[in-house]
Order: structure tokens, then C-alpha cells, then sequence
């Protein structure tokens, strides 16, 4: 017997040791994957052993629990082996699960470490794109849209009588029914855009019903292509539904507000109003316009994808997060601060949008994945690994005393 074995096995137990120490150290932290030691025994040309080394430390990459939080940029991968891809200022790129992220001053989404988030970036539009680049939230305002549409339907009372006289806006028995929406101009100005549906005699021998269409936007009357400044008629058949126009559109044109906003031309869908034996009332009023707005908040979806919510009540894509998986995780490289690095071994990442039923997984805001490890078996370990540091040190100990033996013979 020589001492290497036994100090061999010193080494082993220590090093076996420092990694379950790690683990214990690491239960409490975001992310962290356990690891564990693998051993091997060293032999020369003889049939005896001369110890054991560790051959290796292998990561256990298995999902820890998922656990609900309050901020929104805690993201969790649920479900899939996916990373988080990050890069650094430097352009370096690294991979994580620890999903607790903030905003730096230029609106990048960081790491505690400064590793920017990557994914898909969105255009001028709106729409997300396919480069990989650093996300970064929008410190600009949104810009007003002037309205361009107003999505309606009604029923118009076919119970109501003809009025008599001439239409006046001021004068409510001069139509049968009016309603009103907000629009906006370029400036994102609101303003009040009304119609009014004032019921006419039908023109033998038709037996359609017709109806004429004005309109006021800020209370002064919008002009229409006939001299009575109509914007339209809607006609309806004997079954009270509408005719003409046969577009469902009317289109009010030259809507012009003197304030220094580009002048307006509104189309009016009316597809779907009907003319029925009952009250008039508005079935859908919706416009596309609205006043400019600064971010209010976000939201990030199964699937990634970043929705800002604006003080205007509009919510608008400024990105998708993406995730990176690989053929062999094991063979990742791990650089602290809960990131590891690609290597020939881990082979090349595969990168794809996050989503529920993917190999990737779905993420979850307001969520964060624990760390892996299993406290009881890892105390279990620890002693199991102490008692092995200790035999070892035993076969130390008996070389010592064999060695004293042959000093004391003479």
C-alpha cells in the first residue's frame, strides 16, 4: 500500500464535497442547475489501483418548481428546455434559465449582471421581426392617428314616423335618431363626430324603406355630396335589411377643423344596421383614431411577445423574447453568474419563438423558476461523502502506521 491511494481519494471526497457544498449554497438562487461528480478509478500497469480522480462534473438541467411573483419581468420557462439568450455590451452571447430581469436607463432588459435580453424587434408598423437583437423598451411617445374609419351598426325604428320639416341639427324633431363618437384628428385632437337618421317616404312602387344620413363633427355640419348637405341613405328591404349602399360604407370627405390638423376624410361602415319594429339603438361603435401616449406598462405573453399598454388605451408589440435550446445541454459551459456559454460539445444552439406545446417551452410572467436542487438528497449526500472523506483519511492514517512499523525495526 502507498499513500496515493488514499490521497487520491482525499482529493476526490474534497472535490465531491465542494460540489454538494455548492449546490447547498445555490438552493435558494434562480435558475441554478445542481451538479454532480463523477468519478473514475487510475490504474497503471498493475492489476492494483493506484485511487480515484474525478472525471467530470455533470449539470442536471431538469426544470425546478415554478414559483408565482409580482413583477412583470420575472419570466419563467414552463415546460421546455429553452434558455434565454443574452448578450453582452461586448456582443458576446450567453444563455440562462434565471428569468428575473429589470430595465437599465436606455430601456434594455438586463440581467443583475448587464447581459441584454435578446429576441425580435418590431418595425415601424408594428409587426415582429426575424433579427435577433437586444430588446429594448420605447422611451418615445406614440404617435397620434387621425380617425379613418368608424366601424357602426344600428336598428332604426321602423315604427317611426316621417318628420315634416327641414333637418336641423338643434332641432330633434327634425330626425328620428342620433348618436355620436369621439374621433381624432392628426394633432390627436378628440372631437365629436354625430349622425343623424331621419326617416323618409319610400318612392312607389318600391316597397324599400329609406332613410337619409347627416352628420356634425364639433357641432357643425359635415358636407355631403347632395345640397342638403346629406352624407348618405340607407335602405332597407321588407325584411329590414340594409340595402344600399351596397358598400355598407359612406364616406364624409373635407372634415376640416381649422386648428392646424390635416383636413379628415372619414369612411362610416354601416354594414349589419338593420330596420326593425323596435326602439333604435346602437348595436357597435368603434373608431381607429387616437391621441398620442406614453408607455404605461407591459405584458409578455406564452408566446414572448412584448405589448405595451399606452396612457391613450392603445396597446401596440414592441417585441418577441426568444429560446435557445441544445442538442447536448450537459456539454454547456458554465461562466457563473447562472449563464453558461456554447462549446463544441453542447453542439450549436437552436433559437425559435417560446409557446405552449413547443420543445422549447412557453413562458410565464409574474412567474420564476427555483433552482433544482433537492436539499434532503444533497444533505444525504454530504454525509455519505463525509464518511468517504473519512475512510480515506483512514488508509492514510494505516500507511502512516505501517511505515512507523518498518522505521522501528531493527
Amino acid at each position: 500500500m502507498s499513500f496515493s491511494q488514499g490521497l487520491s481519494g482525499l482529493t476526490a471526497s474534497a472535490s465531491n464535497l465542494d460540489v454538494i457544498g455548492n449546490n447547498i449554497a445555490n438552493s435558494g438562487t434562480v435558475g441554478f442547475k445542481s451538479g454532480t461528480v463523477q468519478f473514475a478509478d487510475v490504474f497503471t500497469g498493475t492489476q492494483i489501483g493506484l485511487g480515484a480522480k474525478v472525471s467530470a462534473v455533470s449539470q442536471n438541467f431538469n426544470a425546478g418548481a415554478v414559483q408565482t411573483s409580482a413583477r412583470v419581468l420575472d419570466v419563467a420557462i414552463v415546460e421546455g428546455d429553452g434558455f434565454f439568450r443574452m448578450k453582452s455590451p461586448g456582443g458576446e452571447i450567453a444563455y440562462s434559465r434565471n428569468g428575473q430581469f429589470n430595465k437599465d436607463k436606455d430601456g434594455f432588459i438586463v440581467n443583475a449582471a448587464g447581459l441584454q435580453l435578446t429576441g425580435h424587434k418590431v418595425d415601424a408598423a408594428g409587426v415582429v421581426g426575424v433579427g435577433l437583437e437586444a430588446l429594448q423598451l420605447p422611451s418615445s411617445a406614440m404617435l397620434p392617428k387621425a380617425t379613418g374609419e368608424v366601424v357602426s351598426q344600428f336598428n332604426l325604428d321602423a315604427r317611426g314616423t316621417i318628420p315634416t320639416a327641414a333637418f336641423n341639427a338643434n332641432n330633434s324633431a327634425t330626425y328620428n335618431y342620433s348618436n355620436s363618437v369621439r374621433v381624432y384628428d392628426s394633432l390627436g385632437n378628440p372631437h365629436e363626430l354625430a349622425t343623424f337618421f331621419v326617416k323618409t317616404s319610400p318612392v312607389a312602387p318600391s316597397t324599400s324603406s329609406p332613410w337619409d344620413v347627416y352628420a356634425t363633427a364639433d357641432g357643425v355640419a359635415v358636407p355631403g355630396p347632395a345640397a342638403s348637405n346629406r352624407i348618405g341613405q340607407l335602405t332597407f328591404d321588407a325584411f329590414g335589411q340594409l340595402v344600399l349602399p351596397a358598400s355598407g360604407k359612406m364616406a364624409l370627405n373635407g372634415i376640416d377643423f381649422a386648428n392646424g390638423s390635416a383636413p379628415m376624410t372619414v369612411n362610416v361602415a354601416v354594414t349589419g344596421t338593420t330596420q326593425f319594429g323596435s326602439a333604435s339603438d346602437v348595436k357597435q361603435l368603434d373608431q381607429d383614431g387616437y391621441a398620442s401616449g406614453t408607455l404605461a406598462g407591459f405584458s409578455i405573453g406564452k408566446d414572448g411577445v412584448l405589448t405595451g399598454k399606452y396612457t391613450n388605451e392603445q396597446s401596440k408589440a414592441l417585441g418577441q423574447i426568444v429560446l435557445s435550446s441544445f442538442v447536448n445541454p450537459a456539454g454547456l459551459e458554465s461562466k457563473g453568474d447562472n449563464v453558461w456559454t456554447e462549446t463544441a460539445a453542447s453542439g450549436q444552439s437552436l433559437t425559435g419563438n417560446p409557446g405552449a406545446g413547443t420543445k422549447l417551452g412557453a413562458l410565464a410572467s409574474g412567474a420564476l423558476e427555483a433552482s433544482n436542487v433537492d436539499l434532503t438528497s444533497e444533505l444525504v449526500n454530504l454525509i455519505i461523502a463525509q464518511r468517504t472523506y473519512q475512510a480515506n483519511a483512514q488508509t492514510v492514517k494505516t500507511q502512516d502506521q505501517v511505515v512507523q512499523t518498518l522505521m522501528n525495526l531493527r
